[in-house]
């Protein structure tokens, strides 16, 4: 499962509350993320951004997302006015036991990047077989 809370995020958007947001500096990675049978799915907004300049790495589950807007105005050019974020974003996932970490599937379509974490086979609800007393064996679901 995907832990919930990240205590350095919350604290940017404390601060953002507290300070006011400014819409010039670069914001927030917006995700969903949620559970579709076997396999978790994360969608980020990452409008704008090339697709080569997205990073992914998982490192003792913790999954980094990096990802770059450059400014589309040409070198010189004199800019009338800058509101969307351009810069480095990034963000942090921290991946429960249960996710197959090695498995993971990337894609960036229409400005969102979805990443497909599949649920580990050991996570996975199995059948136990119970043998014993005179009746054979039963199965029950665990």
């Amino acid at each position: 499962m995907l832990m919930r809370t990240d205590p350095f995020r919350e604290l940017d958007r404390l601060a953002q509350q507290v300070l006011g947001a400014n819409a010039a500096s670069p914001a927030v990675m917006p995700m969903d993320a949620y559970r579709s049978g076997d396999e978790f799915l994360v969608h980020f907004d990452l409008p704008g951004i090339d697709p080569e300049t997205i990073e992914l790495d998982v490192e003792r589950n913790v999954l980094n997302v990096r990802a770059e807007r450059r400014s589309p105005a040409p070198e010189g050019a004199e800019m009338l006015v800058a509101e969307r974020p351009t810069g480095t974003f990034t963000r942090q996932l921290f991946l429960g036991d249960t996710l197959d970490t090695d498995r993971v599937d990337a894609s960036y379509d229409a400005g969102v990047l979805t990443l497909r974490i599949p649920v580990a086979e050991q996570a996975k609800p199995r059948r136990i077989q119970i043998t014993g007393g005179g009746s054979g064996r039963r199965q029950i679901s665990g």
